[in-house]
């Protein structure tokens, strides 16, 4: 069964993902890495298109990928498993994600495990961890 999303969904759901999902990532020793310019110039864009909204950590992840730069996912226990994303990957991927969990974030029944398994799905292309 495949699942196609509208970038839109795509995007929606992965940032949904990195809001309830980012402490899995800790506990396997993952980081997600930017460079430091992107990061400020993604927050002005950000605050400069929402005027009226506070920006959270994964709005900013989301308007580097929208700026169009990347997001690096680093493994500090085997440094040759770092994996790099781009905004394309998100449209791509996303709906790669396996389809029960993908469902239950379509549906809004959704929690750590499968925001978990969305960001995996996104940065390896599987379900390394879990």
């Amino acid at each position: 069964m495949q699942i196609i999303l509208t970038h839109e969904e795509s995007e929606t759901y992965f940032h949904n993902a990195l809001c309830n999902g980012l402490n899995y990532i800790a506990a396997y020793n993952l980081q997600i890495s930017f460079k430091r310019a992107d990061y400020v110039k993604a927050r002005a864009n950000y605050e400069n298109t929402h005027p009226n909204e506070q920006a959270c950590y994964e709005d900013i992840l989301m308007q580097i990928l929208k700026d169009g730069n990347m997001l690096k996912l680093i493994d500090h226990e085997d440094a040759e498993n770092t994996q790099v994303i781009n905004l394309a990957d998100v449209h791509k991927r996303v709906a790669e994600t396996p389809v029960r969990h993908l469902m239950d974030m379509i549906n809004e029944n959704d929690d750590a495990t499968t925001a978990d398994v969305i960001i995996q799905s996104v940065f390896f292309e599987e379900v390394i961890y879990g």
